[in-house]
């Protein structure tokens, strides 16, 4: 096939001896069968950056430093220059990531080689020889799904005791091979120790993973993996063959209440043991005097307007008076008009 653009410095430069064909292409990267040193592998080519939105990256890089204050801030702004450097901590995470869950003995694809927005890796490929297909191509039995899942829990063990997150897991981004499982996909890899969100994409991880693997062994929904190896991993217990039974409950022993109020009428009354400061007890002087002030004048206006309330219906009821007796003057007497 006509060698893509990307590919040709490798190929120019033997680091790939041939390109056979494209395998697959999303909206990160493009992967193409190669030979190189001999055997078949896979080249990732990782897509422009400049094309691509940077907005759901920030919740997976948090934890990564930056030494560079030029470079964080151009980062920071998003700029073209801090874009491209935003990508290229992007590709190198998920190296590093691989290298890293690789020593660790966690399955995922050995890497080879990186050079100009290219990573070479080992070719997983599935019982007929050909490249593996995707968990969600296949149909598992329900037996198949729970050994599925039990594999796969035992590699995001392997990786949290790695201090790695994979952070976007599920039924894409698992290969399967001959002889089982593979993760891929790991840029948006996290740290599990410096990276606040951690324990949220974990959980999200695991549950997506009981979610899908549910669908032909319902029993998985309801388990709780998730919680229980995070609970194991802040408690400094969990290693990578530590027993998970799927149950976890975060309630705590009752609390005696009685002994806890207990408590806290002892603490007062220690408190109104305690010898109270000159100053403390200046300011404690003033305010009660304050208050006895505002209540005095509070008292005073009330009995101001009982006083105005009174002559107010008295008055009211001599003018009204006064208006008859006026009006009984000027009525003519009947023996006068006559």
């Amino acid at each position: 096939m006509r060698i893509p653009e990307s590919l040709a410095p490798l190929v120019e430069a033997g680091t790939i001896e041939e390109v056979l064909r494209p395998l697959m292409s999303g909206k990160e990267a493009a992967v193409f069968l190669v030979r190189s040193e001999g055997e078949l592998r896979v080249a990732k080519v990782y897509k422009d950056a400049h094309h691509r939105s940077f907005r759901q990256r920030s919740q997976y890089s948090e934890g990564r430093t930056v030494r560079n204050s030029r470079q964080r801030r151009a980062m920071a702004k998003g700029s073209r220059y801090g874009k491209a450097l935003l990508e290229q901590a992007w590709q190198n995470a998920e190296v590093d990531a691989l290298y890293r869950l690789h020593h660790a003995g966690v399955r995922v694809p050995t890497p080879y080689e990186f050079t100009d927005d290219v990573l070479v890796m080992e070719l997983i490929t599935g019982l007929d020889g050909e490249p593996a297909p995707r968990l969600f191509d296949i149909v598992p039995t329900r037996t198949e799904a729970l050994s599925i899942h039990k594999h796969l829990v035992r590699q995001v063990v392997r990786m949290l005791c790695a201090g790695m997150v994979h952070g976007d897991l599920s039924e894409y981004n698992i290969l399967m091979a001959a002889e089982g499982p593979v993760i891929i996909d790991l840029p948006q890899a996290t740290d599990a120790a410096h990276n606040r969100n951690s324990e949220r994409i974990l959980l999200r991880d695991v549950r997506h993973l009981g979610q899908y693997l549910g669908r032909f062994a319902p029993a998985l929904r309801r388990t709780k993996y998730g919680p229980e190896m995070w609970h194991m991993y802040k408690e400094g217990t969990l290693h990578p063959d530590s027993e998970l039974t799927g149950k976890f409950s975060r309630k705590g022993p009752r609390v005696d209440t009685n002994s806890v109020i207990e408590e806290i009428q002892a603490a007062a009354a220690e408190a109104a043991k305690t010898p109270v400061s000159g100053y403390r007890a200046k300011k404690e002087r003033q305010l009660a005097e304050v208050q006895a002030a505002e209540e005095a004048r509070a008292a005073q206006g009330v009995k101001r307007k009982g006083k105005g309330e009174g002559k107010g219906e008295g008055a009211s009821e001599g003018g009204g008076g006064k208006q008859r007796r006026r009006r009984r003057r000027r009525r003519p007497r009947g023996g006068e008009s006559r």
